[in-house]
């Protein structure tokens, strides 16, 4: 079993792609987890780079927002498209990257995962309410590396 897969059980994938369509039913923010083995860059920049190719900027409203990890190198980062990160506050990401660090240091990866999206979420739909037309425009499926 590869790093990457006993990070998260299957049932806990299952939990993690839940709390993303939770989290996104009342906005028109979209949300992805990335998950890879290692980064030998600054997992922020690697976050943005994964933002970048997953085509996360091209949200109708920028208001994406990823969650990247990188499971051997024990880093992740926090990282919204300009839409967002205009609206929330300047300590939002780090304190929501303080709650996520907590669970992963106590090894519970998976409620981790799952605060993180529902505190980005809480952000998204103060910020970016659902409107009738909104469609789901990214995958709610975790992406690996």
């Amino acid at each position: 079993m590869s790093k990457i897969q006993s990070f998260l059980s299957k049932s806990e994938e299952e939990n993690v792609v839940e709390a993303i369509r939770l989290a996104e039913e009342n906005t028109s923010g979209e949300i992805r987890i990335h998950i890879e083995k290692q980064t030998s860059i600054a997992p922020i920049d690697r976050a943005v780079e994964v933002f970048n190719m997953l085509e996360m900027q091209n949200t109708k409203d920028r208001n994406g927002v990823i969650i990247y990890v990188a499971t051997e190198s024990k880093q992740f980062a926090i990282y919204g498209d300009q839409g967002i990160n205009e609206k929330v506050a300047d300590d939002f990401w780090n304190s929501t990257k303080d709650i996520m660090l907590n669970h992963f240091k106590n090894g519970n990866y998976k409620l981790a995962l799952v605060e993180g999206i529902l505190n980005a979420g809480a952000q998204l739909k103060s910020h970016f309410p659902h409107q009738n037309d909104d469609v789901n425009e990214l995958s709610n499926e975790i992406s690996k590396g």
